[in-house]
């Protein structure tokens, strides 16, 4: 039920980011991305319910339930803040990562279709991995919105202001704010899910996720006291937070 969920989550996600591409080359805006993020949205519920169910707990327990809850962390992030952009583009952006992470997680063998249900559940440590997981949802937005940030400045280089790229691109300073924004609320979710980690039950293996976290944790504080109290070009802070997010998730998968 959940791999069928999620192939349907996948399909919306995939029509909804053709639509968005299809809209930019048109030059126009329309609702058809954000209603597809909406039902790919109700789809991945459906997964994280079938898989709760199923291990009587946070379905984060095999690499395919953290992708799924990933997906499903970032297309949330989308919804809350779509309407600040335009809609299409924003959906654009955002649909070929979701896919890429639903894709992955459909690979035979990513997810335990028979999972063992646990009987006691320690609930810092199920807030610590939901928060945790939460907060990359805020850092892959704000990834997203960075890349669109460099395009954006790239095209005003190069003075091709033309292009149905540029005319359906949001203002630089919105992107700008929502990179720090979204940045700087990852990291206060991060800080919810480390704190956590502190207070639950740890084991020998629980350490190396703990100190991943940590590490995460301070690079992305570096880069938001960096740009609220140092000051620095908005092309490194985009730069800046691309980089952080892509080399935190090598590290997640190797501990």
């Amino acid at each position: 039920m959940a791999q069928w969920l999620l192939v349907a989550a996948t399909a919306f996600v995939i029509m909804g980011g053709a639509l968005g591409l299809r809209a930019v080359q048109a030059g126009t805006r329309q609702m058809g991305t954000i209603v597809c993020m909406i039902l790919a949205f109700a789809c991945q519920l459906g997964v994280l319910a079938s898989r709760g169910e199923l291990r009587g707990k946070c379905p984060l327990g095999d690499y395919g339930e953290i992708l799924a809850f990933l997906a499903w962390s970032l297309v949330l992030f989308y919804l809350v803040v779509g309407p600040t952009y335009r809609i299409s583009l924003l959906g654009l952006f955002t649909a070929p990562v979701v896919a890429i992470f639903q894709l992955v997680a459909l690979i035979p063998g990513m997810m335990d279709r028979n999972p063992s249900k646990v009987e006691k559940i320690d609930p810092w440590g199920e807030s610590h991995a939901a928060f945790s997981v939460l907060s990359y949802g805020a850092f892959a937005l704000a990834a997203i919105a960075a890349l669109m940030f460099l395009v954006l400045n790239k095209k005003l280089k190069e003075h091709r202001l033309g292009s149905s790229l540029f005319r359906n691109l949001p203002p630089v300073r919105s992107l700008l704010d929502s990179v720090a924004r979204l940045t700087t609320l990852g990291a206060g979710i991060l800080t919810v899910g480390i704190i956590s980690a502190f207070m639950m039950e740890r084991d020998d293996s629980s350490g190396s996720h703990l100190v991943a976290a940590i590490a995460t944790w301070l690079a992305y504080l570096a880069v938001v006291v960096m740009y609220y109290w140092r000051g620095i070009t908005p092309r490194r802070l985009s730069i800046s937070v691309i980089l952080v997010f892509v080399l935190s998730l090598l590290v997640f998968a190797f501990v």
